[in-house]
């Protein structure tokens, strides 16, 4: 909410017409003026957060009892997190505006084709040089565990290089275990919270669900999705960026292309919302699927019901949502609605 506010006073405030003129005042280089822009206002956002950051992080985790993070930890994390956004956003950023220069009439697709490549090099690159910078993994050390999950993956066709085991208590109690890597090589990552709060059965459970997701090509038909959305977005962008609209209509002094991309992000985002039920319910259809996927490996229930229970205690779930909320805001279906499915699952097994 403090966000929305703060960009509406920025924008129908003036102060992207005065940031804006600044920058052109500046006489530089179109890529360093942009490259200049953006960043500014990124290290903006990111220390506009910082009290939200903390009172979420050291405030509400505390008062449920999830928290397990230290300030200095809080500060480490932060300031990482800053320079590698910082880094990668100069790359993107560097890139698009080149691109931009390059081939004025067609940047919007060159500019898509980086993104993509960039976003795959980027999910290759970040379990093996991202990730570690913020957890330790360690190989599981419980081997009859691990035969267990050797043994379920297998059965779905998958192969897994390594299964690992994370620290993430030393930031949270909250437990999840999930897949890395693209291809026929993956990892699985288990948190240490998982591994002690859960037995044996209810972890496989856990594990079946997440390679549900990869057998039903979940990933696959999101990134399809998602990319044909962005290719028809830089394509809309880069005609209304041809034309003087944009800056007549929120009274932007001076042209430039900064401030027309940050206008196009905030109406993107008003255009947006409407189709976000709509993206909501697909991915609780994926959950679904995932759970029937899940139960089909293990053939079990009980487990799988049990899981969710602890999950849902250890993340205090509404067990009661209302369905216009669900709807709008719900990624997973609700918790009582998946047991119930599984429930059935299981009778008609019976």
């Amino acid at each position: 909410m403090f966000g929305n506010i703060v960009t509406i006073l920025f924008i129908f405030g003036g102060l992207l017409d005065v940031y804006n003129s600044w920058i052109v005042s500046l006489s530089l280089p179109f890529m360093v003026s942009g490259w200049f822009f953006f960043i500014l206002l990124s290290y903006a956002n990111e220390f506009l957060s910082i009290p939200f950051s903390l009172y979420h992080t050291f405030h509400l985790e505390n008062r449920y009892g999830f928290n397990t993070m230290t300030f200095r930890l809080w500060i480490s994390d932060f300031l990482k997190s800053l320079i590698l956004s910082i880094v990668i956003a100069s790359l993107v950023l560097f890139a698009g505006l080149w691109l931009m220069q390059w081939s004025p009439n067609h940047w919007w697709f060159w500019v898509w084709v980086f993104l993509f490549f960039f976003s795959i090099f980027m999910m290759y690159l970040s379990p093996y040089v991202i990730e570690p910078l913020f957890n330790k993994f360690t190989p599981i050390e419980d081997e009859s565990l691990k035969e267990r999950i050797m043994a379920i993956t297998e059965k779905a066709g998958i192969h897994v290089s390594r299964i690992l085991r994370i620290d993430a208590s030393k930031r949270s109690r909250h437990t999840n275990a999930y897949f890395t890597g693209i291809g026929k090589t993956k990892r699985i990552v288990l948190y240490d919270t998982l591994l002690e709060g859960m037995a044996h059965n209810e972890i496989l459970t856990v594990l079946a669900h997440e390679i549900g997701h990869w057998k039903r090509h979940h990933l696959l038909k999101t990134i399809v999705i998602l990319e044909a959305a962005s290719l028809a977005a830089l394509f809309l962008c880069s005609r209304l960026i041809q034309s003087d609209l944009l800056t007549t209509l929120f009274h932007i002094s001076e042209e430039t292309v900064f401030a027309k991309l940050v206008l196009l992000g905030f109406l993107g985002g008003i255009i947006a919302f409407p189709l976000k039920p709509l993206m909501n319910s697909l991915m609780r259809r994926h959950e679904r699927e995932a759970d029937n996927a899940s139960y089909e490996l293990t053939k079990d229930a009980e487990s799988m019901v049990s899981a969710f229970v602890k999950l849902s205690k250890e993340n205090l779930s509404n067990l009661h949502p209302h369905p216009l909320y669900v709807t709008l805001h719900y990624s997973h279906p609700p918790i009582l609605e998946r047991i119930r499915s599984i429930r059935n699952m299981g009778n008609q097994e019976k």
